[in-house]
């Protein structure tokens, strides 16, 4: 494990595992079935795992890679997968990130642009939400002159339950600083990151 994805919070399975318990008991399925005796544990680790968001910090994610850089142009990272548990329903929501940025004279690592898109996601989220916080975040650690992310998502709650509607995906942008106000800058992003595409297909 790389320190920034270090977490020292551990969290108190034994408990969150009764929970599980207890809403597997409410379904009417028997506990004590062979196939259902580890699963309360196993969700409850699994549950640790899609929220340890919580226990990550932007600074610790980032690790200080910063770099300084004279290329003004747009820096755009694509097709970043990420999943995340919807707060309405505790359902998945699952699809990609287009993140770019206009630098002003420094960099962050490639890779802390994803690390940074996970470490969101992995907290119990509203696309729209999450959207708008990688962007902030890329703004506050590089200072940049502007920033677009872009996120297209399938949403469990919308396939699974509800309106069921399978072949459904949902686009969030979040757009700060020069990209507002420059539409050159800004019809270059969207023309760079790929369409949307059906859920299915």
């Amino acid at each position: 494990m790389s320190n920034s994805d270090h977490i020292d919070f551990i969290p108190d399975y034994e408990n969150l595992a009764a929970h599980y318990a207890s809403v597997i008991k409410s379904s009417g399925e028997d506990l004590s079935r062979e196939g259902l005796l580890d699963t309360p544990m196993r969700a409850a680790k699994a549950f640790g795992h899609l929220t340890r968001g919580y226990h990550q910090s932007l600074e610790v994610v980032a690790n200080d890679a910063i770099f300084p850089s004279d290329n003004p142009e747009l820096v755009l990272v694509q097709n970043i997968e990420f999943y995340s548990l919807c707060e309405h329903h505790l359902l998945p929501f699952y699809g990609v990130a287009h993140v770019g940025y206009l630098p002003d004279g420094k960099v962050l690592g490639l890779s802390k642009v994803a690390r940074i898109v996970d470490m969101y996601a992995r907290r119990l989220q509203i696309q729209e939400n999450l959207t708008k916080q990688v962007a902030q975040a890329i703004e506050s650690l590089t200072g940049c002159r502007g920033v677009a992310v872009v996120m297209d998502a399938s949403h469990m709650c919308m396939m699974m339950r509800g309106v069921a509607k399978q072949q459904s995906t949902t686009r969030t942008v979040s757009m700060l600083g020069e990209f507002t106000t420059n539409n050159q800058a800004r019809s270059e992003f969207l023309d760079a990151i790929p369409k949307r595409t059906p859920a299915f297909g």
